[in-house]
């Protein structure tokens, strides 16, 4: 019989990996105001009727994942429990791997509130 930790787990990265692969689902959307422009509608927020609902899914209050959605753009919170100190280094070394990384995508990130990592997706990455 496995632990309840490891129980919840698989349900919830399932839950999660569903979520983003139906959030990732963009398509290419100018700007209604500015020609030729293509702003992440998820950060700009100019328009209501290109957002989505957010959807939040959490496996305990320290753990969870925050997916906003618009029409060309997603913005991915991610929150890790960091109860110990191994946890602490574990968060540590796995944001300055994403920092590292970042140069390779086109990925905007801004400053999160409750959550760990905080990235944007937005259209034009999916298509690089």
């Amino acid at each position: 019989m496995s632990p309840p930790q490891t129980a919840t787990l698989r349900p919830y990265l399932n839950a999660v990996k569903a979520t983003l692969q139906a959030a990732l689902c963009l398509e290419n959307f100018s700007s209604q105001v500015v020609e030729r422009h293509n702003k992440p509608e998820v950060e700009v927020r100019s328009s209501k009727e290109l957002l989505l609902q957010p959807v939040v899914i959490s496996r305990n209050d320290k753990e969870k994942v925050l997916i906003e959605g618009s029409i060309n753009s997603v913005r991915v919170s991610i929150a890790v429990k960091q109860a110990d100190e191994i946890e602490k280094i574990l968060c540590h070394k796995f944001m300055r791997f994403m920092m590292m990384r970042a140069e390779n995508f086109f990925i905007l990130r801004r400053k999160p509130d409750t959550f760990c990592t905080l990235l944007v997706f937005p259209c034009t990455h999916g298509y690089q």
